[in-house]
C-alpha cells in the first residue's frame, strides 16, 4: 500500500459532522436550477463613465426548487424555466442604469423568488473587467422563502 492509499485510507474512518442538518430533514426533495455565467451588458457603476458607456456583467444563478414527489417532470410547467430567467435579466439590465452591482443581485434574486416553487437563490453578480489585475469583482447573495 502506498502512502496515497494509506493516507486516503485514514481519511475514509474519520466521521464527518453532519454541517447541513436542517437541510437534510427537508421532506419535500428539491431540484437545483441554474444559469451558469450569463454574460450580458449594462450600465452599472458608481463613476461617471459606467453611466454612459455600457460594461460586460457576469451573472449566476442557482435556484433550489422544490419538486413533486414521484415521477419525474415531463411538461414545461412542471419546471421553473431558465430561459425565462436569462430573459428577465436582460430586460432588468435593459432598463437603464444601475449603481451598485449589490442592487442589481438583489433585483435578480426577487425575481428568482418571484416562482412560489423556489425555496431559496444564490445569485453572483460580477464586472469582469472593472479591476485590470482581477479577473472578476462583485457580489454573491442568498435569499430564502419566507
Amino acid at each position: 500500500m502506498t502512502i496515497h492509499e494509506r493516507a486516503r485510507a485514514a481519511w475514509a474512518d474519520i466521521p464527518v459532522p453532519d454541517l447541513t442538518p436542517s437541510l437534510r430533514r427537508r421532506s419535500q426533495p428539491e431540484r437545483r436550477v441554474f444559469v451558469r455565467d450569463l454574460l450580458l451588458e449594462g450600465l452599472i457603476g458608481i463613476y461617471p463613465h459606467e453611466r454612459i458607456e455600457p460594461q460586460k456583467v457576469l451573472i449566476n444563478m442557482d435556484l433550489w426548487v422544490a419538486e413533486t414527489p414521484g415521477e419525474p417532470p415531463k411538461d414545461y410547467a412542471d419546471v421553473v424555466c431558465y430561459e425565462k430567467l436569462v430573459n428577465q435579466a436582460k430586460i432588468l439590465l435593459a432598463q437603464g442604469h444601475i449603481d451598485l452591482v449589490e442592487t442589481l443581485a438583489e433585483r435578480l434574486a426577487e425575481l428568482c423568488l418571484v416562482d412560489e416553487r423556489v425555496l431559496r437563490c444564490r445569485v453572483r453578480v460580477e464586472k469582469p473587467d472593472a479591476i485590470a489585475e482581477a479577473a472578476g469583482v462583485g457580489v454573491e447573495i442568498e435569499r430564502h422563502r419566507h
